[in-house]
């Protein structure tokens, strides 16, 4: 498991790497996207900050939260 900070809310989000028997792991990696999957927001237009700095959909699929990262994750609503 991997703890962050998603809007200000802790979460816990199982690592891709981590096997049932290993626990707490603080090298354990993930990306985005995965972050994401977990959430339910795959496919939506989507911001994200981590730990002050915006995040590239280009890097989404690049392996580099780690546990206590804080970010932000923005959903677009249309509307007028």
């Amino acid at each position: 498991m991997i703890q962050l900070i998603v809007n200000g809310e802790p979460q816990f989000v199982p690592s891709p790497d981590s096997g049932t028997d290993s626990g707490t792991t603080n090298d354990a990696r993930l990306n985005i996207r995965q972050l994401l999957e977990h959430m339910g927001l795959q496919g939506k237009r989507i911001a994200v900050e981590r730990n002050g700095e915006i995040v590239p959909r280009s890097q989404f699929d690049q392996p580099m939260l780690a546990n206590g990262d804080k970010l932000e994750i923005v959903v677009a609503v249309g509307g007028g």
